[in-house]
């Protein structure tokens, strides 16, 4: 019903910057996206969120990187960016693209959505 797809990964050096984007292809006409996000996950550890943002534009990030993350949304084309400035090693992970909205149908069911990930290297 909605396929998240990411692209922008790759091999960076520590101190750069990169951008992901993310572009959800929705099927059917049912469906409402409200939240849009990005989260990581490095070898042997949790996948955590690094920020998120509704359709209103409320945006929620993690504290560790809340200074270096910027996170925009195009609510028309169902896309959400993520800038991530001045890379370290710790920001080494696959990064999936995650949505969140209801489909409308007899009743109102929520669905969770996740892209493939696309891996993000951190070079010093």
């Amino acid at each position: 019903q909605v396929q998240p797809v990411e692209s922008g990964g790759g091999l960076v050096q520590a101190g750069g910057f990169l951008r992901l984007s993310c572009a959800a292809t929705v099927s059917g006409s049912s469906f409402s996206i409200n939240t849009m996000g990005w989260y990581r996950q490095a070898p042997g550890k949790q996948r955590e969120l690094v920020a998120e943002i509704s359709t209103g534009g409320s945006i929620n990030y993690a504290e560790s990187v809340k200074a270096r993350i910027t996170i925009t949304r195009d609510n028309a084309k169902n896309t959400v960016s993520l800038q991530i400035d001045s890379l370290k090693s710790e920001d080494s992970a696959v990064y999936y693209c995650n949505v969140h909205g209801h489909s409308y149908g007899r009743s109102v069911s929520p669905g969770t959505y996740w892209g493939q990930g696309t891996q993000v290297t951190v070079s010093s």
